[in-house]
């Protein structure tokens, strides 16, 4: 075991530095400097490294980036999507805290209309080109097959479509629409029946995967083809996010600042004890605190530690 690390803040930069023997590490997060001088065998004071197993695994499998940069990754990469600067991007991470708000929320402000619950009858390239259809929940190979097809042109959000990642056919199909060629030809040399579908076509969409599983379990050939990004999240990560949400009007308008101040103030204090930690503990928190009177903390830390 190495000797105790110390750690160095830089307010010029706001970057926190420590060395484990010749290692250095860096970044804007202080949790992250502890949970790496830890996983490199050097101790922090006031951190056990049994006590913080779990977030130590969290920590490795995490950037030096903040939840918030990745985030605004993912904004970036829906944009070059759309764009077709690139044909496909993957988004994982857990639920809960944005991940399907700030992919389709991208897309509108990029000006693209969302015509999955419309009726959309077949126009020009151009008008294809600017529309988002969203797939949700199970889907067979043939089924993704055919969704390809239907709303070829357009960008395709795949959001908890994971049926599809375990389907060793759906992997190929997928496959051939997430390639980063300039030709992506799909095919379905099967038994065919359905007659209005072509064989073999020239896949000119592009495609959003948004998946709740972890980047690293996701097939590889999948992860290669595509622009990926991990929002794997500490706690603390997901206070962070909680935080950035609640400090936008477009959160729970009809609560005030003071509200969602005192909700969070809440979480933050009792997070630790939090089993599941997500977006709805927050609206959960807010609206006991607007309701519930003097006694809405008990209440609230009641409801969270139950898994809200």
């Amino acid at each position: 075991m190495n000797a105790t690390s110390s750690i160095k803040f830089d307010p010029a930069t706001r970057t926190y530095t420590a060395f484990v023997g010749s290692k250095k590490i860096r970044s804007t997060r202080r949790e992250y400097v502890e949970m790496r001088i830890l996983t490199l065998g050097g101790t922090v004071p006031g951190r056990d490294v049994d006590a913080f197993a779990g977030a130590v695994t969290e920590a490795s499998r995490t950037s030096e980036f903040t939840i918030t940069e990745r985030f605004g990754f993912v904004e970036a990469m829906v944009g070059m999507v759309s764009s077709r600067t690139m044909a496909s991007a993957i988004v994982s991470g857990p639920g809960g805290l944005g991940k399907s708000f700030t992919v389709t929320d991208s897309l509108k402000r990029a000006g693209f209309r969302d015509v999955t619950d419309a009726s959309f009858e077949a126009g020009t390239r151009a008008e294809r080109s600017r529309c988002f259809t969203i797939v949700k929940g199970f889907s067979t190979a043939k089924g993704l097959f055919r969704t390809l097809y239907e709303n070829n042109g357009m960008t395709i959000v795949f959001d908890d479509c994971d049926s599809v990642l375990k389907d060793p056919v759906a992997l190929n199909i997928l496959k051939g629409a997430l390639d980063s060629y300039s030709d992506r030809w799909i095919s379905w040399n099967a038994d065919f029946r359905d007659e209005d579908l072509e064989r073999t076509f020239k896949f000119t969409g592009s495609v959003i995967f948004i998946t709740n599983k972890n980047l690293e379990d996701l097939d590889q050939a999948i992860r290669t083809r595509a622009m990926c990004v991990d929002l794997s999240m500490t706690t603390a990560d997901k206070l962070e996010r909680m935080t950035t949400i609640a400090g936008s009007d477009a959160f729970m308008p009809e609560y005030s600042s003071d509200i969602k101040a005192d909700a969070l103030a809440l979480i933050e204090k009792h997070m630790d004890a939090v089993p599941t930690l997500s977006l709805r503990s927050l609206i959960q928190v807010c609206k006991i605190r607007a309701t519930a009177g003097g006694n809405w903390d008990k209440l609230a830390r009641y409801v969270i530690m139950q898994g809200a």
